[in-house]
């Protein structure tokens, strides 16, 4: 217990997020740890000359009011402590400005979409709240539970995904569960006719890596299993996390500047987007 300390959990009132909101509240008393709620309202890009702007203005906290209101009850049902804070302005930037200002050590958010369309994009915010916070972030796709008996990891043997070999560790340990590591070899099927001695070594690279988490989990007493799977690296987790009936998927992900922070990359974007289960993205730290 006590990976984290305190937990920020985004609602907007939509279905996605008010199931994700009820399974941070699980988290949360799991880890014993302070929650806090936050819903956001747009900026008004409107006439600020106009005389019905304290209308509109209304109208445009009505829904964030609701959400908290929402989740207060929500909260009294589960006999969960929190606080709410409505925060006015760009939805992504509040929701990180909040969690660095007051060192939160994990955001909680929902995933919406149902067709394949809007799985592969996410949300704007979701990706840059990902994209921009040194926090770790859970992302919940409705009618998924939180679990972490079996912890899906990919590792390529970066300090990013090390750092969520690291947590899904930490995770297995605490829970009882177990971890499926894999290590993806991403590269078009020709290049292993024109290369094959390059392709031979990439495999044996995934396989290091799989060997260092193993002994990791290993020495930790966490059972495990790992593999390598050859194919792009976003659908290789999906598959896996499928067959292997995965409760949770682990990633890391690294920090960036300027307008690479807009945009998590794909691998990351389409395993938030197409995950049979809960994804928490894993921050570096420096």
């Amino acid at each position: 217990m006590g990976r984290y300390r305190k937990i920020l959990a985004a609602i907007d009132g939509s279905l996605s997020s008010m199931h994700a909101l009820k399974e941070s509240f699980k988290l949360a008393e799991y880890e014993k740890c302070w929650m806090t709620v936050v819903s956001v309202i747009p900026p008004y890009l409107g006439d600020l000359d106009s005389t019905s702007v304290g209308n509109v203005m209304a109208s445009m906290r009505k829904p964030c009011e609701d959400a908290l209101d929402e989740a207060k009850n929500l909260a009294a049902e589960a006999k969960v402590i929190m606080r709410t804070v409505c925060e006015e302005g760009e939805i992504h930037e509040r929701i990180v400005d909040l969690a660095d200002g007051e060192n939160f050590d994990l955001i909680v958010m929902g995933r919406r979409g149902q067709n394949r369309i809007e799985r592969a994009l996410v949300g704007s915010s979701t990706a840059r709240v990902i994209g921009y916070s040194h926090t770790d972030v859970l992302v919940v796709p409705n009618e998924t539970t939180v679990g972490w008996k079996k912890i899906l990891v990919a590792t390529d043997g970066s300090r990013f995904s090390q750092a969520a070999v690291e947590k899904a560790i930490d995770f297995a340990s605490s829970y009882g569960g177990e971890l499926i590591i894999i290590s993806v070899v991403d590269v078009p099927a020709e290049f292993y006719g024109e290369a094959p001695e390059a392709w031979d070594r990439l495999v044996e690279k995934a396989q290091d890596h799989l060997k260092k988490a193993k002994q990791q989990a290993e020495s930790s007493g966490i059972a495990c299993s790992t593999m390598v799977k050859e194919a792009e690296t976003w659908q290789a987790i999906i598959d896996v996390a499928e067959t292997g009936k995965a409760d949770t998927i682990v990633i890391g992900s690294h920090g960036k500047t300027g307008l690479k922070r807009l945009l998590m990359g794909s691998v990351a974007e389409k395993v938030i987007g197409y995950a049979p289960c809960p994804v928490l993205v894993v921050k570096a730290r420096n």
